[in-house]
């Protein structure tokens, strides 16, 4: 599969229902608010920004994060998700690596953190693979990992 064509786009009137429409594999769903959820907080909470991650012309997955910073001194990744038909393909870790150049441009960017059920191993499997460190840091059911921001 050529990731070349793997991009984001913002959430807007044209692709809000494709995010919605995706699906998380059985074993995700408790892991996960529903997208429909995400892209309503994002409409009420102007700092966070939402994105569908396009294969293509196909709209593939859904992430949102935040533009202020939060706890742990860092920029918070708030969802990252790839329908379940394209889980394992590599399309969720190309889309990552896209959001975390776009946050590089955030206002004294030196930390993203994101959190995630400890059970929740295709998460854990992406963060690890990206670099993101589990310092202990706990909250509530979830664990939160973060990187260190170098600048190229």
């Amino acid at each position: 599969m050529s990731f070349d064509h793997v991009y984001l786009e913002e959430v807007n009137k044209d692709n809000w229902y494709d995010c919605c429409s995706l699906e998380l594999s059985a074993e995700q769903e408790k892991f996960m608010e529903p997208n429909a959820i995400s892209i309503i907080q994002s409409n009420f909470e102007p700092t966070l920004r939402a994105y569908a991650i396009y294969l293509g012309e196909q709209v593939v997955g859904f992430l949102m994060y935040n533009t202020i910073q939060e706890e742990l001194d860092g920029y918070w990744i708030y969802r990252i998700m790839v329908d379940k038909h394209f889980q394992g393909s590599g399309v969720g870790k190309k889309a990552t690596k896209l959001m975390l150049n776009q946050m590089k441009q955030l206002p004294n960017i030196r930390k993203v953190v994101v959190g995630y059920h400890p059970d929740n191993v295709g998460a854990h499997y992406l963060y690890d693979s990206l670099g993101f460190i589990d310092n202990g840091d706990r909250f509530g059911k979830e664990m939160a990992v973060t990187m260190d921001i170098e600048f190229d």
